[in-house]
C-alpha cells in the first residue's frame, strides 16, 4: 500500500513541467538558465517548480559561483519506480490467481 509520503511524491511529479525538468536532470546536471533554455518556462515559474523538485527531496542544489546546478536524485526515482514495480507484482499475482470479491 502506498502513503501519503510516497502520493505526494508521485503528485509532485505528475505536473508535465516537472517530468520534463526530471527528464532533463537525467542526462546531465544543469543551472536554471539551461532550464529555461531547454523548456521554454519563464524564469519565475521553472524557479517554483524547482522548489517543489527541491522541497520534495527529487533534486539536490550545487551552487557554483552565481549559478546553481540542480542535480536529481536517482535514489528517489528508483524508490518510486520500485512502488510502480511493486503493484505490478501485485496486480499480476492477482490476476494469475483470478482472485476477486464476490458480490453480495
Amino acid at each position: 500500500m502506498m502513503t501519503s509520503v510516497d502520493t505526494e511524491l508521485i503528485r509532485v511529479l505528475a505536473d508535465p513541467l516537472r517530468l520534463q525538468i526530471v527528464t532533463l536532470l537525467s542526462r546531465e546536471t544543469l543551472c536554471t538558465t539551461h532550464l529555461v533554455e531547454e523548456t521554454g518556462a519563464k524564469q519565475t515559474n521553472l524557479s517554483n517548480h524547482l522548489k517543489v523538485l527541491r522541497e520534495a527531496g527529487v533534486v539536490e542544489t550545487e551552487p557554483c559561483g552565481r549559478f546553481t546546478y540542480y542535480k536529481l536524485r536517482p535514489d528517489i526515482i528508483e524508490a518510486v519506480a520500485g512502488q510502480f514495480a511493486d503493484l505490478a507484482r501485485t496486480a499480476r499475482a492477482t490476476s494469475e490467481a483470478n482472485i476477486k470479491r464476490s458480490c453480495p
